[in-house]
């Protein structure tokens, strides 16, 4: 059985894939050192890669609840912020095609990088090579370095001697930044950060981030619906 294809278009969307699928794996890394710094256990940290496996969201729930957030306010916010993940599946399944438990399988690695590599893809079979490469390869890389990285933290001791206490903002930021490349997504995220900083006084930790957040998403959707309106006049 052949793993790698023979047809060298194939053959450099496998590359492409490989390329991004362990860059942004060994990042995982930094979410494993930050589990322990949080309060939260190697095997929990390296369950949250295992079982959530979606960056933004699991860096959410760990920086809420090391402000001193509930674990119910973190997993809100990072159920929010994965929420786009469903909308990735959709302009997926066409390309994919796949059904019974196989359909949940691959709904695991319907994340950013997997969808981005894939939809751009000409034709409904290199979209889906460069789909399960770009998603089974950040998915292993991811867990493995969650875990080096969560051992290592553990027996790093106190975050805040070395400032390991500040990187979850850092990280989520590098996150976001990328993403944030045309004036809506700059403005819906000011507009988001703003209210969110606005609320800290006022509320439990971890509210502010789920209302701004909800914010973000309200205004997308209605300046991207005007925007929409606008170009079909």
């Amino acid at each position: 059985m052949r793993v790698l294809p023979q047809d060298p278009s194939d053959r450099a969307v496998v590359r492409d894939a490989l390329g991004v699928g362990v860059g942004v794996g060994l990042y995982g890394v930094t979410f494993g050192a930050l589990g322990p710094a949080a309060g939260l256990s190697v095997w929990q940290t390296c369950a949250l890669s295992l079982l959530t496996f979606t960056g933004a969201s699991q860096f959410a729930f760990v920086g809420v609840v090391a402000s001193g957030g509930s674990p119910l306010a973190g997993a809100l916010t990072a159920v929010l912020l994965g929420g786009r993940n469903v909308f990735y599946g959709i302009s997926m399944a066409p390309h994919l095609r796949v059904t019974g438990w196989r359909r949940w399988a691959a709904a695991h690695v319907v994340i950013d990088e997997s969808t981005a590599l894939g939809v751009t893809r000409p034709s409904a079979h290199q979209a889906r090579l460069a789909f399960y490469w770009t998603g089974i390869t950040i998915f292993v890389f991811w867990n493995l370095t969650t875990a080096i990285g969560a051992i290592a933290g553990d027996a790093i001791g106190d975050p805040e001697a070395i400032g390991l206490d500040g990187a979850v903002a850092a990280a989520f930021l590098g996150l976001l930044w990328l993403r944030l490349d045309t004036a809506l997504t700059r403005g819906v995220a000011v507009a988001g950060a703003v209210l969110a900083l606005l609320l800290v006084p006022f509320t439990a930790p971890g509210v502010p981030i789920i209302l701004g957040g909800l914010t973000a998403v309200v205004l997308g959707l209605v300046w991207g619906g005007r925007g929409r309106e606008g170009r079909d006049v």
